[in-house]
């Protein structure tokens, strides 16, 4: 071996690195504000969002977890963590009644991914999810509006997603203008930097411009002595006062239960999603071990819970992002954590300058994302079933909670298949036909291939070698859902990039509802 080559087989890894510390830097300037905003939101301290994101990305790394997931407080549960907040009396007490329950949470989300439950999320209908996406982000835009605008929070206190926007028209006549410009000019900015069109300019987390102009403008207009104490981010004596912070003297109510339950369904089920959306990112096409996943989240939510801080997912927007600056392994999990603890240890008079209306604007802006008028039309070009089942999940959580908003997405979605043809004796029972040779593998559903069965058919192609080709013949299939033809697609995917085959036969007799490719299909 040539020098030459010597230096080059010493500096692949190292080069791999400098593309994760890089994309590290980048993700922490995009998870510094969003974990204050999501902990403010969640009525935690601000600073506990940025220690859940610290441990995420400091611990988490300890595990098998997917290699360019960031993880770290999530948007989408904020809603769940303000309810059990208020639930538990608000304030100190509140929070850290709260912080015990993520804690039971947690250490159940680790049982459940040693007994191998990760697949789970197999069971839920795209529709359903969605739905439910949607309709958190339509509380989170509801319960940020007056904070944007600088209305005072005694005006708005205990109100639900549905009064709030009823009471738009209040919050406007009693804003804080030089507030509510700030917050509105963040918005803005979170809107635009998406269509501005320049080289490398959308490389620039727009999280970071907003705060490059709305904290030099809170200074100059003189915030601290000008504007009430909730118009800024308050931190406080955050290193001195961290230590256990999590209480469980409520854990023998039927309140501190549901709340485990819903922490516990949420947040696995919103970070294995994001765990099976960042695999279709990843370059490299890997695959991900999402039990692995689970069980570091569950270790992560548990540490952050033990300290006071908020659960922890691998979140979307932050993987998305981390896949986009050129992340390569989990290590840029890892910078990220390092980079935010630097800024706990160093930039917290700074931090403390920030304008809570700019958070709400970001807020706002994610909450748009996952309630944007595209996502509807998604739904209703799969399916006018698929928008009713969208819509059902939708409603229903903004008139009671989460659970009950996916329960109700899973019933009106039986419903349709039963009113199909689909028998009641096979809706979670993968009844087939298996059929090998040399050449292939051949598995023909019975009656109905639907979402309920999807995970009995994981487990049976599990058992299959892997080099044979696999065909799905829906001859005797009456109906089959959208949810299996996504996983059919998913299937196809995965083989492809492994060399060997997935294949769809026998969709003569099946009449697609839609036009999309992975539209219902039913006997003609």
């Amino acid at each position: 071996m040539t020098f030459s080559q010597k230096l080059r087989k010493i500096g692949a890894p190292l080069l791999a690195y400098t593309h994760d510390i890089k994309a590290g830097l980048l993700v922490s300037m995009l998870a510094l504000p969003l974990s204050l905003g999501v902990a403010k939101a969640s009525g935690f301290p601000a600073a506990m969002g940025v220690l859940t994101a610290m441990v995420g990305g400091l611990f988490t790394v300890c595990f098998r977890v997917s290699p360019l997931t960031i993880k770290g407080p999530a948007a989408g549960l904020i809603t769940i963590c303000a309810a059990s907040v208020a639930q538990f009396g608000g304030g100190v007490a509140g929070w850290q009644a709260t912080a015990g329950v993520i804690l039971v949470a947690a250490l159940l989300q680790m049982v459940f991914a040693l007994l191998k439950f990760g697949n789970l999320s197999d069971f839920f209908p795209h529709s359903a999810v969605h739905g439910m996406l949607a309709a958190i982000g339509i509380i989170i835009i509801a319960k940020h509006i007056p904070v944007l605008l600088g209305d005072n929070p005694t005006l708005y206190q205990g109100e639900g997603p549905l009064e709030l926007l009823m009471d738009i028209p209040r919050f406007v006549e009693f804003a804080r203008w030089r507030i509510a410009l700030i917050g509105l000019l963040g918005l803005a900015i979170m809107f635009a930097i998406p269509l501005v069109n320049l080289p490398g300019f959308k490389r620039i987390p727009a999280p970071m411009v907003v705060l490059l102009i709305t904290v030099p403008l809170s200074v100059y207009w003189h915030f601290r002595r000008t504007e009430p104490t909730y118009s800024l981010v308050a931190i406080g004596n955050f290193w001195p006062d961290l230590g256990f912070s999590f209480n469980l003297a409520h854990i023998a109510s039927p309140a501190f239960w549901k709340y485990v339950g819903m922490f516990l369904f949420v947040n696995s089920l919103e970070s294995l999603l994001t765990v099976k959306a960042v695999d279709h990112l990843d370059p490299k096409h890997r695959t991900s071990s999402y039990n692995g996943d689970l069980l570091g989240v569950g270790a992560g939510n548990a540490l952050s819970a033990t300290l006071g801080g908020l659960p922890m997912i691998s979140e979307v927007v932050r993987s998305s992002a981390n896949v986009g600056f050129g992340a390569r392994t989990k290590w840029a999990n890892f910078a990220h954590g390092v980079f935010l603890l630097l800024a706990m240890g160093f930039l917290i008079p700074t931090i403390e300058l920030i304008p809570n209306a700019a958070l709400a604007a970001m807020l706002i802006y994610a909450g748009y994302r996952l309630a944007a008028p595209r996502e509807f039309l998604n739904a209703y070009h799969i399916g006018k079933e698929q928008l009713v089942i969208f819509i059902s999940t939708l409603l229903v959580t903004l008139l009671t909670d989460l659970l009950l908003g996916v329960a109700a997405g899973i019933l009106v979605k039986l419903l349709f298949h039963l009113g199909r043809g689909a028998k009641l004796k096979g809706l979670f029972r993968a009844r087939h036909t298996m059929l090998e040779n040399e050449d292939r593998i051949e598995i023909q559903p019975h009656n109905q291939a639907i979402f309920t069965q999807i995970i009995g058919y994981k487990k049976l192609i599990a058992t299959f070698p892997s080099h044979k080709p696999l065909i799905f013949n829906f001859e005797n299939t009456c109906l089959v859902d959208h949810s299996f033809m996504a996983f059919v697609a998913h299937l196809e995917r995965e083989a492809n990039i492994k060399g060997t085959i997935v294949g769809i036969i026998g969709l003569e007799g099946l009449q697609p509802v839609s036009d999309h490719p992975m539209a219902t299909r039913k006997k003609k």
